[in-house]
């Protein structure tokens, strides 16, 4: 699957636009990772555990968003949007939201 920001595919032509796809991914920052996110930023520097999350959820929604394009039978996703969301929740805590989404198509 080809997967490209660009709204176009270089010389490849595509042949059919099959529809938007997207994929979503919403994962716990747990209180830990929390404490020293926030110790981190007041002395500098950057925060590995909340690196790792966004990258998870960032790759867990790429690939929801691929399958779902395969099975419009897609052999491309152009277009595509990452956003990236912290969601505070009523305890105190936060959630860490990433939505990817894009046009699936079909190219030769």
């Amino acid at each position: 699957m080809l997967l490209t920001t660009a709204s176009q595919i270089g010389d490849l032509q595509i042949v059919d636009h099959l529809g938007i796809v997207s994929g979503e991914a919403i994962l716990g920052a747990n209180i830990f990772k929390d404490f020293f996110a926030g110790i981190r930023d007041i002395v500098g520097g950057r925060s590995a555990a909340y690196e790792r999350s966004l990258r998870e959820a960032k790759d867990t929604a790429m690939r929801e968003m691929v399958e779902q394009a395969e099975r419009l039978g897609a052999n491309a996703v152009i277009a595509i949007d990452i956003d990236y969301e912290t969601i505070a929740i009523s305890n105190g805590g936060s959630m860490l939201m990433v939505a990817v989404s894009g046009t699936a198509v079909r190219y030769v």
